[in-house]
């Protein structure tokens, strides 16, 4: 599609049902930065050109925490936002403050009577709504974590770069195969809390917290330690001590080794396909998730990380009308077909996965489609919707600094989440307490 057609598509969806007044001017607080701002302000600005109800002024506030803290700062103000942009860590604290926000389904209902949001896929818009599906916020900026390979790391030491790794057990029989070939890196992984402790619990439908992951109320306790989540962790233990799993931090620094052609699988974020194509100067699977068989017949759907956009409260009704229009245009098919194939962000509708396809991307870059197909593979059930706790930042950092201990083999993996989840609960009791 030329863009001068995705323009005229835009004016035509963005039509709202009933005609906005005047034009209005609303403002979208963000937290993109380099070429992610350039592709929204491209979004925002076409948005702009295709008709003349509406006005949206992007505004930068810093990162996610610095965003999320200017919005709610600014509530009552003059100079306010209509639209936010909050990521999962941030999102407890919106429905910990009814007051700060409008819920999606309840502005998109002023728009059109008929929305239900069953166009969103439920795996991506479970974290961002109620227990009954009734959407808060639009799913912006997700990803979910997939298995990326280097198959020519494989084909090097003599194994058949289509070899199956669907399972751990098949994972583990190949970092043996490494790592005997000399392998310095078999496995690395980024954000290990977020893949190994959230993603496996959901992939293996047991929970991470209670109250459906604190998704069902806020006095949600952890539930990290069962037999399931230790047995996981014990393995990656093991492997650390005999140099098949190899540890590169918190965040996603394990993606830099990745790309130079230093590991051979890394478990990532899916949102990762960019900068992995763009750097890495070797053959790239990207895989699903490995399970465990010996615990489910076949694993659950993973769960997405990332932003969204909440609509502010106190607004007039021409702003929630005009707040809708541009929400419905993120939502259209071409524009979402557009973010997920140029950013590596799922795209949030099945429209948008059926145009993409039709389009040939995933046949021209395959790997694509592997994390919209994980995180749609079943019914949703209370344990994979994702999680939503309070102080989301601290309590991966205390699982995260546990973990530590478990790879660097001073501590086993049952007393190592058994504290992550004592020391968990006492910081989510201090937070419930103090609000």
């Amino acid at each position: 599609m030329k863009f001068s057609d995705m323009i005229l598509a835009a004016a035509l969806f963005c039509s709202p049902a009933s005609p906005l007044a005047a034009q209005t001017e609303i403002a979208f607080w963000h937290a993109f930065s380099g070429g992610l701002a350039e592709l929204m302000s491209t979004q925002v600005d076409a948005f702009n050109a295709a008709q003349n109800d509406v006005i949206v002024t992007a505004v930068r506030k810093g990162d996610y925490g610095q965003t999320l803290r200017a919005g709610l700062e600014a509530l009552g103000a003059d100079d306010r936002p209509n639209l936010l942009m909050v990521d999962d860590v941030g999102s407890a604290a919106m429905v910990s403050t009814p007051s700060a926000f409008k819920p999606l389904h309840d502005v998109m209902v002023m728009r059109d009577p008929e929305f239900t949001g069953d166009t969103y896929i439920p795996g991506i818009r479970a974290l961002f709504s109620d227990l009954d599906g009734r959407m808060l916020s639009l799913p912006f900026n997700t990803s979910t974590p997939v298995l990326w390979v280097n198959r020519d790391a494989l084909a090097a030491t003599g194994i058949d770069p289509e070899v199956d790794l669907s399972t751990w057990e098949q994972v583990n029989d190949v970092l043996s195969l490494l790592k005997a070939a000399g392998s310095t890196c078999p496995l690395t992984t980024s954000w290990p809390s977020w893949i190994h402790l959230e993603n496996f619990s959901a992939y293996h439908d047991v929970p991470f917290a209670t109250q459906a992951n604190g998704l069902g109320g806020r006095d949600a306790a952890l539930a990290l330690n069962s037999a399931a989540q230790v047995a996981h962790i014990n393995a990656l233990g093991v492997w650390a001590q005999e140099g098949k799993f190899v540890y590169e931090g918190r965040r996603n620094a394990a993606g830099a080794k990745f790309r130079a052609g230093e590991c051979a699988l890394l478990t990532e974020s899916s949102a990762a396909y960019a900068s992995i194509h763009a750097s890495a100067d070797f053959d790239v699977d990207v895989r699903p998730l490995p399970y465990w068989p010996a615990l489910v017949d076949g694993p659950q759907n993973s769960t997405v990380g990332g932003g969204s956009i909440w609509i502010m409260e106190g607004q007039t009704e021409a702003e929630y009308q005009a707040t809708a229009a541009f929400l419905a245009y993120l939502s259209a098919a071409d524009t979402q077909a557009r973010w997920h194939q140029a950013t590596g962000y799922l795209p949030i509708t099945y429209n948008a996965v059926q145009l993409t396809r039709a389009q040939g991307f995933y046949a021209t870059n395959p790997g694509t489609d592997v994390a919209v197909t994980q995180i749609s593979v079943d019914v949703l059930t209370d344990n994979s919707r994702g999680v939503r706790l309070n102080a989301l930042d601290l309590l991966r950092g205390i699982i995260n600094e546990e973990l530590e201990a478990v790879w660097s083999g001073e501590a086993d993996a049952q007393s190592a989440l058994d504290s992550a989840q004592r020391r968990g609960d006492a910081v989510l009791r201090r937070f419930n307490q103090a609000n």
